[in-house]
């Protein structure tokens, strides 16, 4: 299964969306909180070209924010790209 990365704040709905759903799949990701952290911040932003969270990224792609995310499940694609 590919690496799954997960920038996320403390109290925003939409991470906690994805999150539920990767748990929903049994999907192990590091989440990485930037709430206070302007390095991992930055990194995020770098990586993405986004200021929003959550940002995913499975593997080395950038996958989106939850909504994103959740177009690939409806699509049946989520499960080919977490498998590699």
């Amino acid at each position: 299964m590919t690496d799954v990365i997960i920038y996320t704040t403390r109290f925003c709905p939409y991470c906690v969306r994805a999150k539920a759903l990767l748990d929903s799949k049994r999907v192990s990701y590091a989440e990485v909180a930037i709430d206070s952290d302007r390095a991992q911040r930055a990194i995020m932003e770098q990586r993405s070209g986004q200021t929003s969270v959550p940002q995913i990224f499975i593997g080395e792609q950038h996958i989106g924010g939850c909504d994103d995310l959740h177009a690939l499940e409806a699509a049946g694609e989520l499960d080919t790209r977490l498998a590699g």
